[in-house]
């Protein structure tokens, strides 16, 4: 396995602390509103990551948080925290629209075979640790009060732009140039680690704390949520891209002050998705939700082949003609997954490698593109239609396309008892033709061309359609 490490700027090879076990960790969704499919990409090729891992042979915990208190409507730690901003939106308690929303997001996920985490943890649930995270680093001197409110001294640390030289004009992303400096900050870089009631008064979320009642920053859950899952060390850290600043590097500041040792190897960012006038968010245009595609007609699988077809690391425009593109692909490549022969015993040896073709394609910094690409060439060999389903149906663990389930019959597809039919008389005439009674043969094929059904040989098998 191989990993561009945003870390290092490099393709490395992945390594694990521990032999043959991956400590894997993901930044979940803030709760205030549905996802965006622009936010699910991200999630997508975190998928597939954790698939390819599983299915090279490693033992995978992956750990979700989900944000459903801190974050606020500025990443610099200034306007209103999203939680109460949705809540007044929809006249609701921010609990109920956690709920909701959180909901809302594992169905996406579901219709986009996204895996659930082995770990899904709120960050309402994680107060405690987070307190005693801030009271070490109060303790270590990495930390400090001012205004009520206790803030993360970035000026402690040798390096802060840990992911590269950038200034914080050129990374930070959601700051409005209206937001007002927070003048209890010693540097511009600090972060905020607990708010008290000093600021935001009619804050929704509130707890004891030594400070005074108050909440966390966004920072300090992910850190937190992370220890206590997986522990000091973990191997792979996820997000989009523009999680990279400030928040997976306020992340490492604070975890690794913390610790006292380096905290994560490999840190993997995906690119956005972009809309033809630029990145998609929630505040502009059209909301592209996988209901609003659903609406649509589109099979939610067909945006995750859409994601597939293109590398992580790039970003990917989107459009409905290339959505279309890719939906009249998915059908066509499970059309003719669907046509192969059925019967028979896979060719064992020839799966094995093809699985190893893929562990050495995909593994090299998921390529999922260049994957499709291989599950062409399988189509395309000379192999049986049996052990090209079985090797359709092991790539499918990672692909997550659901290529070999049956498409629901639609209005004017072939039922069930017609295909039962269909099928029997394909073997019936497999059967004659193996013992040459080609008569036979010739006679089942014209049977079932008075129902209207042709059949084809090829060198998968016997395909057919209706006509």
């Amino acid at each position: 396995m191989k990993l561009f490490n945003t870390l290092t700027k490099k393709v490395e090879e992945f390594v694990p602390n521990v032999e043959g076990k991956v400590n894997m960790y993901t930044c979940g969704p803030t709760v205030y509103h549905f996802a965006h499919i622009g936010n699910l990409r991200s999630y997508i090729m975190e998928d597939v990551l954790e698939k390819v891992l599983r299915y090279a042979g490693y033992d995978v915990k992956r750990v979700m948080n989900i944000t459903d208190v801190g974050h606020l409507s500025s990443d610099a730690d200034t306007g209103e925290d999203k939680m109460l901003k949705g809540a007044k939106r929809e006249n609701k308690t921010v609990m109920d629209i956690a709920k909701f929303y959180t909901d809302a997001f594992f169905a996406d996920c579901a219709k986009l075979n996204i895996k659930t985490p082995d770990v899904v943890e709120p960050a309402t649930n994680c107060i405690d640790a987070f307190i005693e995270m801030i009271e070490v680093l109060l303790q270590k001197g990495y930390a400090y009060r001012a205004g009520e409110n206790i803030y993360f001294d970035t000026s402690r640390l040798d390096t802060y732009y840990v992911f590269g030289n950038q200034s914080e004009e050129e990374l930070m992303v959601g700051v409005r140039e209206d937001v007002t400096e927070d003048e209890n900050k010693k540097n511009k870089n600090d972060f905020v680690l607990w708010f008290t009631k000093s600021k935001f008064e009619d804050q929704a979320l509130k707890w004891d704390s030594p400070w005074g009642v108050g909440y966390p920053g966004w920072h300090i859950e992910c850190s937190c949520i992370s220890m206590k899952h997986l522990g000091e060390y973990m191997d792979i850290h996820c997000g989009g891209i523009d999680n990279m600043f400030p928040h997976h590097t306020n992340e490492i500041a604070q975890s690794e002050a913390y610790l006292g040792h380096k905290w994560c190897n490999y840190w993997f960012h995906v690119h956005h998705l972009n809309d033809q006038s630029g990145k998609m968010s929630k505040s502009k245009g059209e909301f592209l939700t996988v209901s609003l595609l659903e609406q649509k007609g589109y099979d939610p699988l067909a945006y995750r082949l859409f994601c597939l077809q293109s590398h992580y690391r790039k970003p990917l425009v989107f459009s409905y003609e290339a959505l279309d593109q890719a939906a009249g692909t998915y059908k066509k490549l499970k059309k003719r997954i669907q046509d192969l022969e059925r019967s028979g015993a896979a060719d064992e040896t020839a799966v094995a490698q093809y699985k190893e073709k893929f562990v050495e394609i995909v593994g090299n910094d998921v390529n999922t593109s260049m994957g499709i690409t291989l599950l062409y060439d399988v189509l395309k060999a000379d192999l049986s239609g049996v052990t090209k389903r079985a090797i359709v149906a092991s790539y499918d663990e990672v692909l997550g396309l659901e290529l070999l389930k049956e498409a629901v019959a639609e209005a004017g597809d072939v039922d069930a008892e017609l295909e039962a039919y269909v099928l029997g008389k394909i073997e019936e005439r497999k059967v004659a033709k193996k013992e040459k009674n080609f008569a036979l043969a010739d006679a089942i094929r014209d049977e079932l061309l008075e129902n209207g059904i042709a059949i084809k040989d090829t060198r998968e098998g016997v395909v057919w359609e209706r006509i």
